[in-house]
């Protein structure tokens, strides 16, 4: 077997078995949601993720590090120096925990005054919402000392301890839905207490982990100054866009309570879970890819490097799109069926959030082949400020513009703007790595139009005509399914990917036949 075929092998063994467990996470997580939603109510949900946004908020800070993180453990992976890995690990644990009591001091200080004198909630509720608040900034500082770790376990690509212990962080939550419905005290308090004890729990967990299977991940206090300026000076760009990704999701969720009520934040709220659950696919496919890319570069093959980034783009959005159509097409019979509530606005949020995720699952390997290069200055003065327009933009709307009935609008400016930032990725890129953008426009972009148009023609003119009745709506989503599926295999794909799918489900279909007799 060929190198190239042997990590291609590897990326796709990885990809599937992070599938695996990200479906069992899925219907984990969607139970999970339903049942908090039906305990907690519209007004609590809604008042646990506008508080926790504002502390998330603060992820603006430790965004651009968790990034620069994860890049340099990956890079020095593809490059095979051992001694600089374990001065980056230790460097990188340093800088979190630096980083953790700035974020505590401004969480406290900031978060608190923002939280009690300028966020719309119900005066009744206002004790329940600090208590959030604080724990909400545990979780927030134990996840964010998480990021050495975890970078370690995906530049290794062992999956399969993501996949153990993504597990039980589910399983965890379940019980945790179960358990609110029986508190001592206020349930969004003791809600918020579990989920942080949950996070303490996966940090050791991680922890133990890493320090048992790789020998970088032993902590020594080192300080060395030239790394730290490395790593900080590629961390201070980064932070652009780390900024804008922040704004763009948390910023909007704040702003949507300035001029809304928490029932708003609750529907979007929901629309986040259905976007993560859905998501959560074709990051886990990313995840499997991303160190790839990176050590691709780190050791010149940059031939490879641009395959990665063409079939990414490709399957990321295939990926997507199969798993969305059915949900776009009929979300609110599934909203429905799901969660019994379904929150005014809840719909369109659901629908535009997904268009979005489609929009930025083809840029994904273009972010992961710049983040390689490390010069990413140009790209985030560019491409990072052109993001951070997201926030100022919906707000100005809001402001002097009568949208009190469409506060979707924040996500419609997000995909002209996510549209916008795919063409200048690509003018990047081809002055970086010499990525032929004409090629990428005609073997990617157009391609992956041309199937969802194929894909979305049948199943939205089904639900036009038909009834809308729950059995034929149910019929859609299989219709939809479908569509899809064809349209992906037989218009998006090559012959030669379509004989390795086919191969695959063969194989597949040939075990459970052999363990079924």
């Amino acid at each position: 077997m060929s190198q190239s075929s042997e990590k291609s092998e590897r990326i796709a063994k990885n990809t599937l078995l992070l599938y695996l467990r990200m479906l069992f996470l899925m219907l984990v997580t969607l139970y999970t949601s339903r049942i908090i939603l039906n305990v907690l109510g519209v007004e609590d949900y809604g008042i646990y993720n506008v508080v926790g946004g504002v502390v998330a908020m603060f992820s603006v800070i430790s965004g651009s590090l968790s990034a620069a993180i994860s890049r340099f453990i990956t890079y020095e992976l593809g490059k095979g120096d051992k001694r600089r890995l374990v001065k980056i690990f230790s460097t990188s644990v340093n800088i979190q925990f630096g980083l953790s009591l700035i974020i505590v001091l401004l969480a406290e200080t900031i978060g608190l005054w923002f939280l009690n004198y300028k966020m719309n909630i119900p005066d009744e509720r206002m004790t329940a919402a600090n208590w959030v608040l604080q724990f909400s900034i545990l979780t927030f500082i134990v996840n964010l000392i998480s990021v050495p770790y975890n970078a370690c376990i995906i530049a290794h690509e062992r999956m399969s301890a993501f996949a153990y212990i993504s597990i039980l962080e589910a399983i965890s939550k379940l019980g945790i839905a179960f358990f609110i419905k029986i508190s001592p005290i206020d349930r969004l308090i003791f809600y918020s207490l579990l989920i942080c004890f949950v996070s303490i729990l996966i940090r050791f967990t991680y922890s133990w982990y890493c320090k048992k299977n790789f020998s970088e991940c032993h902590y020594h206090m080192i300080l060395n100054k030239s790394l730290l300026k490395e790593m900080s000076s590629f961390a201070s760009w980064n932070f652009i866009g780390s900024a804008a990704g922040i704004l763009r999701t948390q910023g909007i969720n704040v702003v949507l309570n300035l001029f809304f009520t928490t029932a708003v934040n609750a529907a979007r709220g929901i629309s986040v879970q259905v976007n993560t659950a859905v998501t959560s696919f074709v990051n886990n496919f990313m995840t499997a890819l991303n160190p790839q890319i990176t050590k691709s570069y780190a050791c010149g093959d940059f031939i490879y490097m641009n395959k990665l980034i063409y079939q990414g783009s490709r399957l990321s959005f295939y990926l997507l799109l199969f798993l969305s159509l059915p949900i776009i097409i009929e979300t609110e019979t599934i909203l429905t069926l799901w969660l019994n509530i379904v929150p005014k606005h809840t719909i369109i949020f659901v629908q535009l959030i997904l268009i979005f995720a489609m929009c930025e699952a083809i840029s994904g390997p273009l972010i992961t082949a710049m983040l390689a290069t490390g010069d990413i200055k140009k790209y985030q003065i560019i491409v990072g400020g052109t993001n951070l327009l997201n926030l100022p933009i919906s707000y100005f709307l809001f402001r002097f513009y009568d949208f009190t009935d469409f506060p979707e609008i924040a996500l419609v400016v997000a995909i002209i703007l996510s549209v916008i930032c795919l063409f200048q990725r690509l003018w990047l890129l081809k002055k970086m790595i010499n990525l032929d953008y004409i090629s990428f426009l005609t073997q990617v972009i157009l391609n992956v139009a041309l199937v969802a148009l194929v894909s979305f023609c049948i199943p939205f003119f089904v639900h036009l005509l038909l009834p809308n009745t729950t059995l034929l709506s149910v019929g859609n989503i299989i219709n939809s399914f479908i569509c899809s599926a064809i349209s992906i295999l037989y218009v998006g794909c090559k012959k030669k990917e379509r004989q390795f799918v086919f191969t695959k489900i063969k194989g597949i279909l040939s075990i459970i036949k052999k363990h079924g007799k």
